[in-house]
């Protein structure tokens, strides 16, 4: 490992070296290209020893081991030259779809916005060069690969690229062991990001994976799609090292862009496993593709309209949503209604402060629910800080041995969750409760006393959620008010 991490670093210390080259986020990008196409050639050469047919969609001069393993090769203007002119020209335009040439779509897929920043073709061959000491042909240092890569995924995020959070592996692996997907459903996270919950997806499944034909299977299980470039690059190279041999079921586009009503029931899947944007605004029309009466720009909202409409009949999701979306009101409200009347929102697990720190304080929830049958009441569990810990960061994030209590509390939804009981930290809150608070999700726990927040995105938060419901009143009495006048006139 840390030989793979100063590999790493002293790539990142030449790439600063260059002028074209500017700040953390284009870095990455550039390592992440680099990185994907070594990682596919050694791929590939596994499948060339496996599969006498084998045929790569790559032409052979823009394979990596024909133009970047020589580390006397082509260099300086001569390694510009290539690159920018040929190699990313042919692979952003090889040809083939999902189903003909999947290899080929993966890839071209993965270039059509990348871009090489390096300016000094010298520096580009010393970053290939260090490159080439990895190999990931080897089992060992693959695996070691997979946590170093962790490390770039949280880079990237304190780069600040994208607005996008990084989602603690604790957490997705808490989400994915409660919904446990089984071998033959489909699996999808419609806001990839760089895959974390795909990967602990395919981690899940790969344990029940016992021969070639369940190996198949699962190689057809997980589907995604990312809107931005560089963390969808990151996604496949993420997959590819996780065993999923051509990742072309993860699609580069914005999964709110298509309208509803073109999901066919072929669409639909059985888990849902997602931590969507939240506290963007998506270009104005997307929202068109919406029903009239669930319209809004907000992203975090569209995602769980979506969500609701493309899982199957008793298929499952979990997802990450802040406070806002509990207590929001107006559109939300009529979201959360249908989400309800729909589904089974059977639990939601309220994590503190700093889970999701150094990118927000705001504070987040987990929601769990079966698509088929209405709720009848929502489960709440909160979840504590460790002993001795007031807050998250960096250095010490939130573990997953920390939600042993959650799990033991859970249960099964096939038996209506009936060993679970209230405690300090879990209560249950009835649909009347629920819908007499105007579908506010937002309900505290009654066995604890009120804790002051004194953490500054909080305290707008709630902020917000007092304006919002003063609105509301000043919203009633002027309701009221017209109602008496009509009626005095």
């Amino acid at each position: 490992m840390s030989n793979l991490s100063s590999v790493i670093k002293s790539i990142q210390d030449i790439m600063r070296q260059d002028s074209g080259v500017d700040g953390d986020a284009q870095r990455i990008s550039q390592l992440t290209w680099l990185l994907f196409l070594k990682v596919f050639d050694a791929l590939e050469e596994e499948l060339e020893l496996t599969r006498d047919d084998y045929k790569s969609p790559i032409p052979e001069a823009m394979r990596w081991r024909n133009w970047a393993t020589d580390a006397e090769g082509i260099t300086g203007d001569a390694l510009l030259d290539f690159v920018n002119n040929q190699l990313f020209a042919t692979l952003k335009s090889l040809s083939g779809d999902a189903q003909r040439n999947p290899r080929g779509y993966v890839v071209r897929g993965v270039f059509e916005d990348a871009y090489n920043y390096m300016k000094s073709g010298q520096l580009l061959r010393q970053v290939i060069n260090k490159l080439n000491a990895i190999d990931f042909n080897r089992q060992a240092e693959r695996h070691q690969f997979n946590d170093l890569y962790e490390k770039i995924l949280k880079d990237l995020q304190s780069a600040g690229n994208a607005g996008e959070f990084y989602t603690p592996r604790a957490v997705t692996q808490f989400m994915v062991d409660m919904v446990n997907p089984r071998l033959g459903e489909r699996v999808m996270d419609p806001a990839t990001g760089t895959g974390g919950f795909l990967v602990c997806a395919i981690e899940h499944l790969r344990k029940q994976v016992h021969n070639t034909e369940e190996e198949a299977t699962l190689q057809n299980s997980i589907l995604g799609v990312e809107k931005k470039q560089m963390p969808h690059m990151l996604c496949v190279t993420n997959l590819m090292l996780h065993g999923i041999e051509v990742p072309s079921l993860v699609r580069h586009d914005n999964t709110l862009s298509r309208p509803l009503r073109d999901y066919t029931p072929a669409d639909r899947v059985d888990v849902i496993l997602t931590n969507p944007p939240f506290g963007g605004i998506e270009e104005p029309g997307i929202e068109q593709g919406f029903p009239a009466d669930v319209r809004t720009k907000e992203t975090a909202d569209l995602f769980l309209v979506l969500i609701k409409h493309i899982l199957k009949t008793n298929g499952r999701a979990a997802l990450v949503l802040p406070d806002g979306t509990l207590f929001g009101e107006g559109v939300k409200t009529r979201i959360k209604e249908q989400l309800l009347a729909e589904c089974n929102l059977h639990t939601i697990v309220r994590l503190p402060n700093g889970v999701f720190a150094p990118y927000t304080g705001i504070k987040t929830n987990l929601l769990f629910f079966t698509k088929g049958k209405p709720t009848e009441h929502v489960w709440y569990y909160e979840h504590p800080y460790p002993a001795g810990v007031k807050n998250y960061n960096k250095t010490k994030p939130i573990r997953i041995e920390e939600f042993d209590a959650e799990k033991a509390w859970w249960g099964s939804e096939a038996d209506g969750f009936s060993v679970r009981v209230e405690n300090e930290r879990a209560w249950k809150v009835s649909i009347e409760q629920i819908k007499a608070a105007n579908y506010n999700l937002d309900q505290k726990n009654p066995h604890a006393a009120e804790v002051v927040s004194h953490d500054p995105e909080q305290l707008l938060a709630d902020y917000a959620r007092l304006q919002t419901e003063a609105q509301s009143l000043r919203d009633q009495l002027k309701s009221i008010l017209a109602q008496s006048l009509g009626a005095k006139a």
